[in-house]
Parts: C-alpha cells; structure tokens; sequence
C-alpha cells in the first residue's frame, strides 16, 4: 500500500483436458467443497525448503506450491520493543490458524522517526535489527513464509524522499525524490542496506538472512513511482541494477520488484487498462528482466476510483486481474502474486458484509485462475492487525479474532489453494516431466 490505481470473476476456464462447461463445474465443485472446511495451524519444523519457480509457478521441493496470505507491514516495528512482541506472536498464530502462509511485511524503517531501523546512512539500532530477527524466527515457528521489502516508494517510514534527503544533507544536489534512481551516491546507500539486510545473521535463531528459507522473497522497493518519467525505463534501469546486486549476494532466494502492476510504453494498449495514468513504472518490460522471479499486482479500486460506485469498482478490479493474469501466463511466463488488496472501511457507506463480499470474489478470481493452469500463486490481504494496534490502522486493519465472518473468508480460500495445491503435486508425481530441474 498504497497510493493511487484492479477486476473480479471471469465467467470462462480453460483447460487443456475440459471442455468450457466441464470446466467450470468441476472448479467451481472444487471450490465449494472446501469452503466449509476449517484450516489448522502447524508448527515449522525447521526443515523446510526454499520456495523456488519453475516454468512459470512456485515450487517447494519441486512440487507446486500456492498459497494465501496476508500484510503486516508493522511487524519489525511492533516487534522492536520486546514488550509488544506478543502481538506479533497473537497474529501470526492466528493467520496460522486461518492456514495462512505467506506474510509480507517491511524490512526498513529510515530516519529519525520512531523505532528506526536505519538511522543514518549505514548507521543501525541493533535493538530494531532485533525486532525483524523476532519476527523472521517467529514466523518459522508458525510455518509462514515471509516476503521482505527494502524500501517505500513513499516517506511512510522514511522511504525514497529519506534516502534522498540525506544525500543532499551530504552537500549531494539531486533535484527530485526520482534522483533516488539514478543518483549514484543515493544508490550506494541503496546497495549498503540491502546487503546488510540480507546479510544479517538472526541473533535468535543464527541462521543467516541468505540462508533461511522461512523468507520467501526479497522486494525492491513497495510501489515504485517516478514523476520524471512515466515509461517506465528509468525504474526499468534501476531494477536491473539492483536485482543483479541482491542476486550477486543471495543465490538462494527469490526476487520481486514491489509494483502495483501500472502499464507503461512496452505495450500502448494496455495504458487503458490502468485507472487514467500512469505512474512511472511498466508492467510488462520490468518484470521481463531475468533477475526478477515473479511479478506482483496491488488493487484498490476503492482508492484509484474514489467516488464511482461499486459497481464500476468490480468491474475495474475484474479487468485489472484478468489483464495481469493473461500477461503473465503469455507474456512474462512467471508467476503473479496479487500482493495486496483490501477494502477500507473509510469508503462511502462501508459495513463489513462489503468486504467480506469484495475478498470473496477476489478470492474466487484466483483460485479460478490457479486452477486453469494460471501462473498466479496466491493472493495477500492487506492488512492484519491484532488488537489494541490503532495507530498503525489505515481503515483497511483486519482483526481475526473481532471479525468472525473474514476470518472464515479467508481460512476457506487457505483450505482451497492447499487442496488445489496437493491435487497439483499428486499429477506431478503421476505424470512427472520428462527432465528434471535442481533446487538448492
């Protein structure tokens, strides 16, 4: 989250063995028989493996792997003061127990704000750095699997105009937050905490960042924007350059950008998918990059069409996944993760009958698309929060535990991925490729 530019349920599956009809019974059977089902937590023994891609889907041990999962952007920060630490463990034990198993959350926090992680160019509170380890050995406890960004796009927690700032505070001149792609004293500082970051050792459980598969992927920068040039070859550059230094320091783990899936020059037509502009950033050429494993789309449609009526919204939302899932499947031949969405209760006339209805045909899009042989791995809600956390609510906070009805939204969605992801691994080994790929 968050900022400005979505779809819902096609009415069509493919499949390469069904005919269109036979299809869509038998997804949709699928699909309902595992919504009454209830998701358990499980405990992470340790052992697991790296989340890999192959072809253009996420494995584990080179079976599929899909998912549901969730935004806790706090998690570090909450967890910096070892007195709140316990809302850290009450949500991640309740994701768990919704099935919940991929949790993206933020692995920066720059500047002299509160619980900063980053002071200072290169100059770190150990007691923050802490916080992240808690948080990275408590997930492993409870079997989630962790996205870490590097950096905000906004100045949330420092951000691209920290970064910035500090150069020029350096005697630096850069004439905009966007030199914070191309300055090369600002990208220096760029590079400095990433590799300090990935090259942690967690002071709980010794595991070096680079080597802990509890972490699923690394991520650039949360919604990349720049004003200075909206085709998108600026950022292009810039994650080029970066995803070969984070892949030059970690050979183990996957790499996503952090985009909100905005169209830019590669493919004109596709412009008029995204809400009336553009942001700077190319969905299609900068996720192309080899360096990049999986591309990722946000969706508000509450926000990028504040004020039209939920109806356009829904449609908005149904084209915006439809679009970035043919693109993925034909063009990028990588999986898509929709890596956030959510409903706020800030909008016009909210009640939680609407969202739990919006996550539900978000839900039913995905899983759809899983199903037809789709690259998509799964989808993260934003945000859950546990109680008592009011000053990091942005009216988009879920509370498991207060809000009976998602809770159950969401463990059914878990329950369905898994079993999809278990009916895929039994016609893996049933049907086995005919050569084989090697994971670390």
């Amino acid at each position: 989250m968050h900022s400005n530019p979505p779809q819902t349920m096609a009415t069509y599956i493919k499949s390469a063995h069904l005919n269109k009809w036979g299809a869509i019974f038998l997804a949709f059977s699928l699909y309902i028989s595992f919504l009454g089902c209830v998701c358990e937590g499980k405990i992470y023994t340790g052992k697991g493996a790296f989340v890999r891609t192959k072809g253009s889907n996420f494995v584990v041990n080179g079976s599929p792997f899909l998912f549901n999962g969730f935004n806790a952007y706090w998690m570090m920060n909450v967890a910096a003061d070892p007195s709140e630490r316990y809302k850290v463990s009450q949500v991640l034990q309740d994701a768990a127990n919704a099935g919940l198993s991929v949790c993206r959350t933020w692995a920066f926090a720059d500047g002299g704000g509160y619980n900063a992680l980053q002071i200072s160019p290169g100059v770190y509170n150990e007691l923050v750095f802490q916080g992240l380890d808690f948080v990275v050995a408590e997930a492993r406890k409870y079997g989630i699997r962790l996205i870490l960004s590097f950096v905000n796009n906004y100045k949330d927690f420092g951000g691209r105009p920290q970064y910035v700032e500090w150069a020029r505070n350096s005697g630096v001149q850069v004439s905009s937050d966007d030199g914070f792609y191309t300055n090369p004293i600002v990208k220096g500082y760029y590079k400095n905490h990433v590799q300090r970051v990935i090259t942690r050792i967690n002071t709980i459980t010794q595991i070096a960042y680079s080597q802990d598969p509890v972490i699923m992927a690394w991520e650039l920068i949360n919604e990349p924007r720049c004003q200075a040039d909206y085709s998108g070859r600026t950022i292009n550059d810039w994650v080029q350059e970066m995803a070969l230094f984070v892949k030059s320091l970690d050979r183990y783990h996957l790499l996503e950008i952090g985009m909100e899936g905005f169209y830019g020059d590669t493919m004109p037509e596709r412009k008029l998918i995204n809400p009336g502009y553009q942001v700077g950033t190319d969905f299609i050429s900068n996720n192309l990059i080899r360096e990049i494993d999986f591309a990722t789309i946000h969706a508000y449609p509450d926000q990028w069409l504040s004020g039209k009526d939920e109806d356009i919204q829904m449609a908005f939302m149904q084209r915006w996944m439809w679009s970035h899932f043919k693109d993925s499947r034909t063009i990028l031949k990588k999986p898509l993760v929709i890596a956030e969405f959510g409903k706020s209760s800030k909008d016009p006339d909210y009640n939680i009958h609407k969202r739990d209805s919006y996550m539900r045909d978000v839900y039913r899009n995905i899983y759809m698309e899983a199903r037809s042989g789709g690259t998509i791995g799964g989808g993260l809600v934003w945000q859950l929060m546990a109680d008592g956390m009011g000053a990091y609510g942005d009216g988009y906070e879920i509370i498991l535990s207060e809000n009976p009805s998602t809770d159950n939204i969401m463990s059914q969605q878990s329950r369905a991925m898994t079993s999809l992801s278990h009916l895929l691994r039994i016609r893996h080994h049933q049907h086995p490729p005919r050569t084989s790929s090697t994971f670390f």
